[in-house]
């Protein structure tokens, strides 16, 4: 196993020392059942919870740069979802791959890209808010949604560039019976591993939290300034974008302050106890971020409620129309027919008869 011994934590860990992991099998089943546990209820709500702002945003609101952005991060966030199984599969089977190479790649690059893409368009949200409430006049003559799906574009454009290393790197192994899909930086040497793993992680923390987070944090606070000094109020849709940036970070600081702590384990396992506990929490934490967004979008989106609770209205409405019509149409069917030669004055049979 030493040739595997170092490519990232969650699988070196897990088999690099087998004698280790024997010892330890409650915290891992206990690791196990909350990840599985995190990632389906993930599965579940942000299913349902996406598809329903990608119909809001799609279907029933006006076109609009706000709607734009709302249904791309939806969409990332979804197409991520749809892919859990797969993550929920491999736990399931106490990290055994069965799907395949491309699948493997495939996979690890969803995930990178919903995490990126979910950074860049939450920070798009919160320059486009600084804008349109501070740069009135710039904002009415450029803010248009030709060009917020331009911008779009070269998100997805970015987010799919800064994810190419998952198709590149990810790949498959057989150890002690199982598949394993990891991070196969050893191609060479243990230097080139290590080397490889610092570059990754340091452009996957700093383009995908830090810059961002920066950008999300100086807007943030010019807008907040602009406020106290004006008479300017922040809209429902501005405290629901102010809930889902603070949401993302939440969910994702864990993530990357384990994934700093994991380039350790090149030269010094010291921090292997907090890394085995912490790691898949904090992968599953913010795994758990795209199930929260459209909870924040019905909770504080008065519009998003408000067309939520017409289209339930249309649907009942609906319902008891039709249901109203198949008893119609029932009693007609179950009336006797009248004879031929029988004039319509003569009555068929009478209830006062008996």
């Amino acid at each position: 196993m030493d040739d595997y011994e170092n490519y990232v934590y969650h699988y070196s860990e897990e088999y690099a020392d087998v004698d280790e992991a024997k010892d330890e099998p409650q915290q891992r089943e206990t690791m196990h059942v909350i990840s599985i546990v995190v990632y389906s209820v993930s599965f579940a709500l942000g299913l349902v919870g996406n598809g329903i702002v990608i119909w809001v945003t799609g279907c029933k609101c006006k076109r609009t740069v706000n709607s734009v952005w709302l249904f791309n991060l939806a969409l990332a966030d979804l197409v991520f979802v749809l892919f859990l199984p797969f993550s929920i599969d491999y736990i399931v089977r106490d990290f055994h791959w069965d799907f395949g190479l491309v699948m493997c790649k495939l996979n690890s690059f969803v995930s990178v890209m919903n995490m990126y893409a979910s950074v860049l368009f939450l920070t798009v949200l919160s320059v486009d808010r600084y804008v349109s409430l501070v740069h009135l006049d710039w904002s009415r003559r450029h803010r248009a949604v030709k060009r917020a799906w331009l911008v779009c574009g070269c998100v997805w454009t970015l987010a799919a560039a800064l994810s190419c290393p998952a198709l590149v790197f990810r790949d498959t192994v057989t150890f002690h019976d199982k598949v394993l899909c990891f991070n196969n930086f050893h191609e060479q040497d243990r230097h080139t591993a290590a080397m490889r793993h610092a570059v990754l992680a340091a452009v996957r923390t700093t383009m995908g939290f830090l810059l961002p987070f920066a950008a999300i944090s100086v807007t943030g606070i010019l807008l907040a300034v602009k406020v106290r000094r004006s008479a300017l109020r922040l809209s429902s849709f501005s405290r629901t974008v102010s809930a889902v940036i603070l949401a993302f970070f939440l969910c994702w600081a864990p993530f990357h302050a384990f994934s700093l702590m994991e380039l350790s384990i090149h030269s010094s396992d010291h921090l292997h106890g907090v890394l085995q506990t912490g790691y898949p929490l904090a992968t599953s934490l913010g795994f758990f971020n795209s199930c929260v967004n459209p909870l924040l979008y019905v909770l504080l989106g008065k519009k998003v409620r408000l067309i939520l609770k017409r289209a339930c209205l249309d649907v009942t409405k609906s319902s008891l129309r039709e249901l109203n019509q198949s008893v119609s149409a029932t009693e007609l069917d179950s009336l006797p027919e009248l004879d031929e030669d029988s004039s319509p004055e003569e009555p068929v049979e009478s209830s006062s008869s008996l």
